[in-house]
């Protein structure tokens, strides 16, 4: 059976799932990062799937958020990211590569789309 694999960032299930969760927090606060290509690619996918449950307004929404995001994240998303992007139906977040000839990995500049 193939089950769906994960990506190899951190070192473990733990540390993936607490580096998810900052660098998306700092998305949602900052609304702009810099980051390297692998976690950019991991974290826009969560990222997406956090803006699309903080366009419903409930609790159940809001408690999924915070055991997702921080709370002050989860908060900005629910009462402003949520309303503005209504209307969008997905691709709320834009990765670009930065041409950067000093720094050894590739980085990428992360961002909500307006």
């Amino acid at each position: 059976m193939r089950h769906q694999k994960k990506k190899k960032i951190g070192k473990g299930n733990d540390h993936r799932r607490k580096l998810l969760r900052t660098i998306a927090s700092s998305l949602v606060l900052y609304e702009k990062i810099e980051t390297g290509y692998a976690n950019g690619r991991a974290v826009k996918s969560y990222v997406e799937k956090a803006i699309t449950t903080s366009k419903v307004n409930s609790l159940h929404s809001r408690r999924l958020l915070l055991s997702k995001l921080s709370p002050m994240a989860a908060k900005k998303a629910m009462e402003v990211l949520g309303p503005k992007y209504l209307d969008r139906s997905g691709g709320y977040t834009r990765l670009t590569k930065l041409n950067d000839p000093k720094a050894g990995a590739s980085k990428v500049l992360l961002e909500l789309v307006d």
